[in-house]
């Protein structure tokens, strides 16, 4: 069709051609009715093709009450600034929050230390602002105690463990004595995690290839799991406690007996080489993130009971940052944030076909080092927030609060997407999950808000130094090399405890020589004639 001349009007198709394509999407679904369709001049029936699906004359979307929800961050005056960031390249998040307090590590010198503020003290922070700063090398890992809110725990390269007590109103000076010192690993502590429905049981990983599980009534490791072959980069725990996933660098996947140390299931994952992983609550589903044979970020699914082969496999991109999963079991979302990126990516879980379903991306110019959680008792449910992560910026020294939300035109409190979910009482104590007892969490409703503190006291253990010796082997010993590195640098190091001892001896032989000769002369002197 030709243009119209000048201040012309186009003319109008005649009657008898299909309307745009543009106009009037269509979907194609297999095995759907049509649906009937409105107005003058409608088809009243169609024939179908044979092997041809029926075709809907809407476009069919995926019906989720999560479809829409988004991701607000705080305002300036409600985040945290000045705070100096670690600028460790281990891959953690360096940051832990729970309902009272927010926990950063933070770059010192001369040993580790992290920062412990009260959520309501936002601002920017002194720079002379008191710190946890016990520990001898740089913390790893730290993590609040589910049930206590002012005990928290932390790792560090010293091979240690401590659990800390933070007072009422947070630290008015430097902290550098623990509640207790967990000695045990042999060499650095990358990772703690404590159990989810158990009091007082803490799990550790080493860079010496062990899980070691603590009983703080007692302090002293109770079970070692001794399964890896390499460091193990992720620990994650079902519902009730009585499995642990972990992912290794030896390329392997393992959902693991925790107090027995079998091995259950074992994935080799070469051609998804697995970073991270989470439990996906009660679905009996794992979900893994890592890297592709063409080096892309992808996640996977996979069924905890069989782990031959994983469900799915979904492509994520092409950048290089680590993929950090966070999963909502009371809203079935999985948050997706990639370590260096700005945005993060959110999908909700089923479990029927296609199992995962993308819904929205929250995106952000600055780039994030880690990411805390804030648990559910600690959320704004009179704002409909299902979800709040505490975002680490090291080039701003700031710390970011990004709620997700779910747009609700009503006030009233929205039960739908707050069930019950799991509270601040252990369901179990020490000793009967170590006996062999598995319970659910003790559940909370969310309707009257969270505003009771716990009432559960830790009381420290009185400890006496002595051997660490869990399953025969005394934790404490110097183990044996398992890197030619590490074989040389032993190797060194003895030579030079060699050389000093030869010559300590050396000088004691010539004193002891000395010391022979005075008494010689001592007993022919004339005076002792």
């Amino acid at each position: 069709m030709g243009l119209p001349p000048r201040g012309g009007q186009l003319r109008e198709s005649p009657p008898h051609l299909p309307a745009s394509p543009r106009s009037s999407p269509i979907a194609v679904t297999l095995g759907s009715s049509p649906e009937p369709v409105s107005g003058e001049g409608a088809p009243q029936s169609r024939e179908l093709l044979p092997g041809i699906g029926k075709m809907s004359w809407r476009p069919q979307y995926r019906s989720s009450k999560f479809r829409n929800v988004y991701g607000k961050v705080a305002n300036r005056e409600h985040c945290f600034d000045g705070i100096p960031i670690t600028k460790n390249v281990h891959d953690n998040h360096f940051c832990a929050v729970n309902a009272r307090f927010l926990a950063i590590v933070t770059e010192s010198a001369g040993g580790g230390s992290f920062l412990v503020i009260p959520l309501e003290q936002t601002g920017r922070i002194e720079p002379n602002y008191p710190k946890v700063c016990g520990h001898q090398g740089n913390v790893l890992d730290i993590k609040w105690n589910p049930f206590i809110d002012n005990i928290i725990a932390s790792c560090s390269e010293d091979t240690s463990v401590r659990i800390w007590e933070i007072p009422e109103g947070g630290l008015k000076r430097n902290m550098t004595e623990a509640l207790l010192e967990l000695h045990g690993h042999s060499r650095r502590v990358g990772l703690v995690e404590w159990h989810p429905t158990t009091n007082n049981i803490l799990f550790s990983a080493g860079y010496d290839y062990k899980v070691l599980i603590w009983n703080l009534d007692v302090g002293e490791p109770v079970k070692m799991i001794d399964c890896h072959s390499d460091v193990i980069l992720c620990m994650s725990f079902n519902t009730d406690g009585s499995l642990l996933t972990t992912t290794c660098k030896d390329k392997k996947l393992r959902v693991i007996e925790p107090r027995s140390g079998r091995v259950l299931q074992e994935a080799n994952c070469k051609n998804h080489r697995v970073n991270r992983v989470v439990f996906l609550g009660n679905m009996k589903r794992l979900l893994t993130t890592g890297v592709s044979r063409w080096n892309t970020r992808q996640i996977a699914l996979w069924d905890q009971e069989d782990l031959s082969m994983p469900l799915i496999e979904e492509e994520i991109d092409g950048l290089s940052g680590l993929l950090f999963p966070f999963y909502d079991a009371d809203t079935h979302m999985l948050y997706l944030a990639g370590k260096g990126d700005g945005n993060i990516r959110y999908y909700e879980i089923s479990t029927e076909k296609p199992y995962l379903s993308y819904l929205m991306e929250f995106r952000s110019p600055a780039p994030q080092k880690g990411l805390g959680v804030m648990p559910k008792h600690g959320l704004d449910v009179s704002a409909c927030e299902v979800f709040r992560f505490y975002k680490l910026v090291t080039l701003k020294g700031l710390i970011e609060p990004i709620s997700m939300i779910v747009p609700r035109r009503s006030d009233s409190y929205q039960e739908d997407i707050y069930p019950m979910t799991p509270g601040t009482e252990p369901a179990l104590t020490p000793d009967e999950w170590l006996g062999g007892i598995d319970r659910d969490p003790v559940l909370m409703s969310l309707k009257e808000g969270y505003k009771k503190s716990s009432k559960m006291v830790f009381k420290a253990p009185i400890k006496e130094k002595k051997s660490v010796v869990v399953n025969g082997i005394d934790l404490l010993e110097n183990v044996p090399p398992r890197t030619e590195n590490e074989l040389l640098r032993m190797f060194f190091r003895q030579q030079d405890e060699i050389r000093r001892l030869k010559e300590e001896l050396a000088q004691k032989d010539i004193r002891i020589r000395q010391l022979q000769l005075e008494l010689k002369n001592l007993r022919n002197s004339p005076k002792n004639c």
